[in-house]
């Protein structure tokens, strides 16, 4: 089954994974901060102008009440990490984001999809051209752009955000390309992205 991109959230992991019928030439590519992943075209994908390919997928922030992390699909993760940083609650950075960029203005209405692992908590959201939803999960919790595109809960387990991005990137979902997670680490968080080798 093709669920496009999926995030699953909760309590101590959060993984995103890239899955993507139209543009598989593109890698997750952990920065020099060590605590934001990017999605980005591979050197040898084919140039194009699609707004949707390359973001920053996750990143780990300072807030007022502790070390945070944003996960999600698109260019909305910015948005609610900086929200984080200014001591937005994760449930409403995540409904300011998400509601200001609204769904994905592409030919098939891309749900946005995001999470937060915040210092004592865990959300998870989504846009769909018919709902906004947002909520604090306590248990593994899957949204993904198509099909299970309401938040759901759902078994994962990983031990550090290397076996939680490559177990994200292995689920049995159709069209994997790359993907990147945060667990909890103390007080901070480990943070990892996968890429397949060519």
């Amino acid at each position: 089954m093709y669920v496009g991109r999926l995030l699953v959230v909760g309590p101590e992991t959060a993984a995103y994974r890239v899955s993507s019928r139209s543009f598989p030439n593109r890698r997750a590519v952990t920065r020099e901060d060590g605590g934001t992943v990017t999605v980005e075209p591979t050197p040898d994908a084919t140039p194009s102008d699609n707004p949707y390919i390359s973001y920053n997928c996750l990143r780990v922030v300072e807030t007022p009440t502790g070390t945070a992390t944003a996960i999600g699909n698109g260019s909305h993760v910015d948005p609610v990490a900086e929200k984080l940083t200014l001591g937005y609650p994760p449930r409403d950075a995540l409904v300011t984001a998400l509601h200001a960029l609204d769904f994905e203005k592409d030919d098939y209405d891309t749900p946005r999809i995001a999470g937060v692992l915040g210092p004592d908590t865990a959300s998870l959201g989504t846009v769909r051209r018919d709902a906004l939803l947002v909520r604090e999960v306590d248990e593994p919790t899957l949204v993904a752009t198509y099909e299970e595109d309401a938040p759901t809960p759902f078994e994962f387990a990983a031990d550090d955000a290397a076996a939680a991005a490559r177990i994200a990137y292995n689920l049995d979902f159709e069209h994997a390309v790359c993907a990147a997670a945060a667990t909890r680490d103390g007080d901070g968080f480990d943070v990892a992205a996968f890429t397949p080798e060519s």
